[in-house]
């Protein structure tokens, strides 16, 4: 008899698409009357004035579209993914040149040799870093890069493709979950709700300390099991497979870290610092940090000394690498477009604003948290859900005696434990296509976590909303 096997990320998002498709057939449409507001720069819903619309059901001609559309909207000229999934292919053809020098792994075998013994420490210091990016300007799509980077260094300290791609994933979610200050987040849905975004921020910083202490722990315990007992881990069955796939130089000698290697290294570094600095501080987004990594992987060749011919086929081979992972970009972003193209959009929130309305100051608190939970699976981007969703349901919490700043923390809380598993979010999908896990053995490994996580959320809510 055939082992069953599970379904892979490209099959799991179209039969979303097509589910949600569906979907526009029974649910009723709706929409919100909008005003733009100035500070965000968007159109937002105004509460109170949603009405149903002429239903748009979406055929099967929509379901064939969405995928593109995820990528490029031909009836709006609007880009959607296509930013993000070329940002992907040149981070592929980037590391692909500078792996192709050695540099990468004569530094992993000096790295390991000097932290012999101490491996483990690695884990909490480079969650701590990821989980400030997180929290700080939310970073997502800006981790793709991290994982081909770290998962050869955790294969080759012991561990195993899951402790890397739970060390970014998980890191950087949990700064996310419990941004302080993150502007795509925290300050949007603060201008929408009409609060200063500082409203709460001693609340957060509790959150954020709490919860990356918890990923922390949890993170290590498994890692430390699996470097222990390497059958243990949740990917064994790969374990010979990712180490050829990961460890190029695995049954050759190791590249000597010589001086041109150096160099190569610290341009590798300063690549992704120039990244986060720009990001953080010069308001880039894709398009020029799809430049920068082209600019330097040229660079990287010319220290190397390689040829125009061997320059070019190494940089398109690593760009073909990674075009399955630009692909589920694109795919994830179509369920949105099918959701909008439906009109189910805006019926789904009136439906969560019904939900809420009143309830007792700790009862609403911890259902906004389920109805974010729910909204968030359907809307990944935090940015998009804030400007829908905060304008609604933000004012709602003044009659249930409950700080709009509670309602702000609900919801990008909500946001950053789904953002952890949606299949609709092109940075997990993409996460776990790099690092070969399949979604089902994602799902096994971090549902505990999500219970714990989401205990606790409920806890400190339902605090904030009687103090």
């Amino acid at each position: 008899m055939k082992q069953f096997s599970f379904p892979s990320a490209y099959t799991i998002l179209v039969a979303i698409i097509i589910f949600v498709a569906i979907l526009t057939w029974i649910i009723p449409a709706g929409q919100y009357s909008t005003r733009m507001d100035s500070a965000l720069g968007k159109e937002v819903p105004i509460a109170g004035t949603y009405h149903q619309v002429e239903p748009n059901p979406q055929g099967f001609e929509d379901v064939v579209m969405a995928p593109i559309a995820g990528f490029y909207n031909p009836d709006t000229n609007e880009a959607n993914g296509v930013d993000v999934a070329f940002f992907i292919l040149f981070i592929g053809g980037f590391l692909a040149v500078v792996t192709k020098t050695g540099a990468i792994d004569a530094g992993i075998a000096a790295a390991m040799s000097g932290l012999k013994g101490r491996e483990k420490w690695m884990i909490p210091i480079l969650m701590f870093l990821f989980s400030l990016g997180g929290t700080i300007y939310g970073m997502a799509e800006e981790t793709l890069p991290f994982y081909l980077l770290l998962t050869p260094v955790m294969i080759a300290a012991g561990y195993d493709a899951m402790s890397a791609i739970a060390l970014i994933m998980i890191g950087a979610g949990a700064g996310a979950l419990a941004s302080t200050v993150n502007p795509f987040a925290t300050v949007i849905a603060s201008e929408a709700a009409g609060i200063p975004f500082t409203d709460g921020l001693h609340m957060r910083l509790v959150v954020y300390g709490i919860t990356l202490l918890i990923c922390i722990v949890y993170v290590m315990r498994y890692a430390e099991k699996v470097r222990k007992d390497p059958s243990l881990s949740l990917v064994a069955d790969l374990q010979e497979s990712n180490r050829e796939h990961f460890l190029a130089s695995k049954g050759e000698e190791v590249p000597e870290l010589n001086g041109q290697r150096k160099i190569i290294l610290l341009l590798f570094v300063a690549a992704f610092g120039i990244m986060i600095w720009g990001v953080s501080s010069q308001g880039w987004w894709m398009a020029r940090m799809s430049s920068l990594f082209l600019v330097m992987a040229i660079v990287v060749g010319l220290v190397a000394r390689m040829g125009e011919k061997e320059f070019t086929d190494t940089f398109v081979d690593g760009s073909r690498d990674l075009l399955g992972v630009a692909l589920v970009v694109g795919i994830a972003r179509g369920i949105v477009v099918v959701m909008n193209g439906g009109l189910i959009t805006d019926t789904i929130l009136f439906w969560a604003e019904q939900a809420v309305s009143g309830l007792s100051s700790i009862a609403f608190i911890n259902v906004m948290y389920w109805i974010q939970i729910v909204l968030s699976f359907f809307v990944p981007s935090t940015s998009g859900l804030a400007v829908l969703t905060m304008p609604i349901m933000a004012p709602l919490a003044d009659f249930s005696n409950v700080g709009r700043d509670l309602v702000i923390t609900a919801y990008q809380s909500a946001s950053g434990v789904v953002n952890l598993i949606t299949p609709t979010s092109g940075v997990v999908m993409g996460g776990l296509a790099i690092g070969r896990i399949s979604y089902n053995r994602w799902i096994a490994f971090i549902w505990p976590l999500l219970v714990i996580l989401s205990v606790f959320l409920m806890v400190v809510l339902s605090f904030g909303a009687i103090s």
